[in-house]
């Protein structure tokens, strides 16, 4: 399933903020791996520039693959995937509806 050039960019958002934030509490995991902190930085550069190539949940699940340390088993399949990326888009609309409703409330 190809993505929307019209949601592309919130879909890339969300993934590259969740990832980065996997890499970064998950960094002795990747020494398993052979990723030391020294490569974090690398590494990080590389996921992200991963992520802003996908066009499709195919290229996103192929992603996470990639990565298929930093994540739950269940994720690296193609519905895995795609549930993974919905959920992370609802919490971001759940995040903006608390800012909205924190706002009103002292404003």
């Amino acid at each position: 399933m190809k993505i929307n050039n019209d949601n592309k960019q919130a879909i890339h958002d969300v993934l590259i903020t969740d990832m980065q934030k996997r890499l970064y509490e998950g960094v002795y995991v990747l020494r398993d791996v052979g990723i030391d902190e020294n490569d974090y930085t690398i590494t990080l550069e590389t996921l992200t520039e991963d992520v802003l190539h996908t066009n499709s949940v195919s290229d996103m699940n192929d992603v996470l693959c990639k990565y298929d340390k930093l994540f739950p088993s269940e994720y690296l399949t193609l519905d895995g995937t795609l549930n993974y990326v919905v959920a992370l888009l609802v919490g971001e609309i759940h995040s903006y509806k608390n800012a909205y409703e924190f706002n009103d409330m002292f404003n």
